[in-house]
């Protein structure tokens, strides 16, 4: 028994090089576009994460804010003694900001400082007891210094309803 070694039939022929220049070009493409898709994904996943840190530190302020008593039975109104840096208190309006490092899980030096800008003020209603409470948070993405980013909250707050009076059903 002989063994044949088949060589390629006549008139058949191999890829050209352009059709091999060709194909590595479509092939390096696509794998390109693959790295910058998942560059892009994380950049915006990283990017979430700050703004949701931002948004808890947000929120955090505001959450002072509210745990402040403010009963006007008494006479206690405390939601504009909070603890703010640069306070300023004019034309009933309390103005004034704080700054923290947001909470991210990281090591070393990168870490991002955020400033929340806090703004509390009375709003008109029918009965005259309401104040906004307003948290600007600004932040900058390490990746791009020279843009800020801002996350805001707002509530509404009601005074403390100390009176164990009104607290009994009619």
């Amino acid at each position: 028994m002989r063994l044949q070694v088949s060589i390629a039939a006549p008139g058949r022929r191999g890829f050209t090089l352009a059709e091999v220049v060709i194909a590595l070009a479509i092939v390096a493409l696509v794998f390109a576009s693959i790295i910058i898709a998942y560059n892009q994904a994380a950049y915006r996943a990283e990017w979430t994460g700050y703004s949701l840190a931002a948004e808890a530190l947000s929120i955090k302020q505001l959450e002072q804010a509210r745990a402040a008593q403010w009963d006007p039975v008494q006479s206690i109104n405390q939601i504009y003694s909070l603890n703010l840096l640069g306070s300023n208190y004019t034309a009933q309006t309390l103005t004034g900001y704080t700054w923290t490092n947001l909470d991210l899980p990281s090591n070393g030096t990168n870490y991002l400082r955020a400033t929340n800008f806090v703004t509390v003020k009375p709003v008109p209603s029918t009965n005259g007891l309401l104040t906004m409470v307003r948290v600007d948070t600004v932040w900058a993405f390490k990746f791009a210094h020279s843009k800020l980013y801002t996350n805001t909250v707002c509530a509404l707050l009601a005074p403390d309803n100390k009176d164990p009076a009104d607290l009994t059903a009619n």
